[in-house]
């Protein structure tokens, strides 16, 4: 008689188990995906977010974005401050706060600046200087003793806008007749002060390369007395050795004085 009474002890007690284990399952098959909100359509930088350009899906909780947006509501009418495609997920750090009015002041970076200078298709660099893309630039004129010099003033510096426009489309390169950079106070005022005393032009630069450029620059004479070999040089050091070579070497072999009469040696 006691024998059923155990195999009954022993069927409850694992379908109790089970009944545990498929709850545990369940709740966390319930909790494991969230919602995240992401691009439909494709964002501008500095302009609103429209209901139609976001959607909602099921994304897995284990790997959700950090502090990805979970509901549209809290996304329609963000400015953007940076273009978004489709699929990407909305992320705190690509909108600008909930008070910004859009357009470029929303764009700009804490602590940055934007000025806007004139420019030719030379010095836009034919176009390919687009929003997001970075540059240096250069002054080229005259210093306070009429001498011709050309230095880089300004290193890896955002492009904010060409014309009017905040997105680039890479590969269509615009020419335009203003670009607008971003900057801090300071490299404003140099910017200011350069454009006045010289000539600018840009230096597109790769995006990924964040160096500074640092030179003592150019002048007329480094230009006139460099070497005409054809050969690059990085110092005024490494380019003296070859100028002398060029003024010293011998055009052919001679054992000794010679005396030439008419045609005869």
């Amino acid at each position: 008689m006691k024998l059923p009474v155990v195999v009954l002890a022993i069927a409850l007690t694992l379908g109790a188990m089970a009944a545990f284990v498929a709850a545990r399952w369940m709740s966390v098959a319930q909790t494991s995906g969230s919602k995240v909100v992401i691009v439909e359509l494709p964002i501008e930088a500095g302009k609103p977010i429209t209901a139609n350009q976001i959607k909602t899906i099921d994304w897995p909780g284990s790997t959700a974005p950090h502090d990805a947006s979970t509901r549209t509501t809290d996304v329609e009418g963000r400015i953007a401050l940076v273009s978004m495609m489709p699929g990407e997920p909305v992320l705190p750090g690509k909108l600008a706060p909930k008070a910004a009015t859009g357009g470029l002041s929303s764009i700009i970076q804490k602590g940055k600046r934007a000025i806007t200078i004139q420019v030719n298709e030379v010095v836009a660099v034919a176009g390919f200087a687009l929003p997001g893309s970075y540059v240096d630039v250069l002054v080229c004129g005259k210093d306070a003793n009429s001498q011709s010099f050309a230095r880089t003033v300004l290193s890896r510096i955002r492009v904010l806008a060409v014309a009017q426009e905040t997105t680039a489309d890479h590969d269509k390169p615009k020419v335009v007749n203003a670009v607008t950079l971003e900057l801090t106070p300071y490299e404003s005022e140099k910017l200011d002060l350069s454009r006045n005393i010289g000539v600018l032009s840009l230096v597109l630069r790769n995006e990924f390369d964040t160096t500074k450029t640092n030179t003592a620059g150019v002048r007329l004479q480094d230009i006139v007395n460099s070497p005409s070999t054809g050969a690059t040089t990085s110092s005024p050091a490494v380019q003296a050795e070859p100028a002398t070579q060029t003024v010293t070497a011998p055009l052919r072999q001679s054992s000794g004085p010679e005396e030439i009469h008419g045609s005869s040696r």
